[in-house]
């Protein structure tokens, strides 16, 4: 509760977890916080790179990890398991933050300290939403909500998280066999764990440039979905693949002529799917 003084949170409790790639330099930080100087924020910055393209850092608070390993889900567990924030902004490096970002975080998990996921609002570089939000804060995420969350909407109680030893499902995202969906699974496996997912109606961050699942083809899309219901909802997923069939035919996503050849590639990605899970390649 508020009047327990160690339930309360501060600007200094977050750290922002980024993932990038091939830096051996942090001036690319310098855009992402226009309002303020990077160094005045705990970041952690997890770059998958090779070894004669090395980052480090001068700044106390700007801890860098050189992976070389591949695979965005990869880096994210990595960022979670050596972060040291109470808490955590999921953040790519190609976003910019908008100013008093952490006080609106701050502020939300201070409303909400039992949620173990708080997303926020993000428009693009032309100041429009990028997607339909709730007008007012929602206290529990419905799985329509978890199907349209991007990760860097998403801020995380580390303490709640780490009570569930939940992560990314590395099966999924960029660098992955299936490049989309790990923000689903993951979220829907800590519904599953009982954990409080809210949203609320606030402004953190711009995003400029389309999202990964926006340059993917209709068949790679429905490839992937095969493989991301199976994983969320096991044998109800031919369900969930016609539902989302449907929406796409109704906001003429699709035309009725692909249908057959949208199912095929989803059902590969079923298949693909129960291969790996049962251990074979």
């Amino acid at each position: 509760m508020k009047n327990e003084a160690n339930s309360f949170f501060e600007e200094d409790d977050i750290e922002i977890l980024i993932s990038t790639m091939n830096r051996d330099s942090l001036d690319f930080l310098i855009p992402m916080f226009p309002y303020s100087h990077f160094s005045n924020f705990s970041i952690l910055i997890v770059n998958q790179t090779q070894k004669e393209k090395i980052l480090t850092s001068d700044f106390s608070n700007i801890r860098v990890i050189n992976s070389f390993e591949k695979g965005l889900a990869k880096s994210r567990n990595l960022a979670f398991e050596n972060a040291i924030g109470k808490i955590l902004v999921v953040a790519d490096d190609d976003v910019v933050y908008q100013e008093g970002f952490t006080a609106k975080i701050v502020d939300a998990y201070n409303r909400f300290p039992k949620a173990a996921v708080i997303n926020f609002s993000m428009i693009n570089s032309n100041g429009d939403v990028i997607k339909k939000y709730p007008s007012c804060t929602k206290t529990n995420l419905s799985i329509f909500d978890i199907l349209n969350t991007s990760s860097i909407e998403m801020t995380l109680n580390k303490k709640r998280i780490d009570e569930t030893k939940i992560r990314f499902d590395e099966n999924f995202g960029l660098g992955a066999v299936f490049e989309m969906g790990e923000e689903a699974i993951f979220l829907s496996d800590l519904k599953a764990n009982q954990k409080q997912l809210v949203f609320e109606p606030q402004l953190i961050v711009i995003h400029e440039n389309q999202t990964s699942s926006e340059k993917k083809s209709l068949v790679d899309k429905y490839y992937i979905q095969g493989a991301l219901f199976s994983r969320m909802f096991k044998t109800k997923y031919i369900f969930w693949l016609y539902l989302k069939l449907f929406f796409d035919l109704k906001q003429k996503k699709i035309k009725f002529e692909n249908i057959k050849t949208v199912l095929e590639s989803a059902k590969k990605g079923h298949i693909k799917f129960e291969q790996i899970q049962n251990g074979n390649k």
